[in-house]
């Protein structure tokens, strides 16, 4: 099985706080802080378009598409490997 590769899109905080209850069920807490795990990421305009895979409430899988504004993100970081995990663990 080839690499895959995910990103993981750090947000301000103040923007996680703006954003409320709405932007919680896409956050990922890691030992870096609160983040979103995406599959594909399109950075032009205004807007920045997160690609995410996730299940909704049956159990099914679901691909999904969050558009936030691009002055709320603060880092996007490109994972490498088999499982998405990053950090010196």
């Amino acid at each position: 099985m080839g690499e895959s590769q995910v990103y993981a899109v750090f947000l301000f905080p103040q923007a996680i706080e703006a954003l409320g209850e709405a932007i919680k069920p896409y956050l990922t807490d890691g030992p870096h802080g609160p983040h979103i795990v995406s599959a594909e990421i399109d950075t032009g305009g205004a807007f920045c378009e997160l690609s995410l895979n996730g299940k909704n409430s049956d159990g099914k899988n679901i691909e999904l598409e969050l558009m936030l504004p691009a002055n709320m993100i603060r880092l996007i970081v490109s994972l490498h490997g088999e499982d998405g995990s990053f950090g010196f663990a």
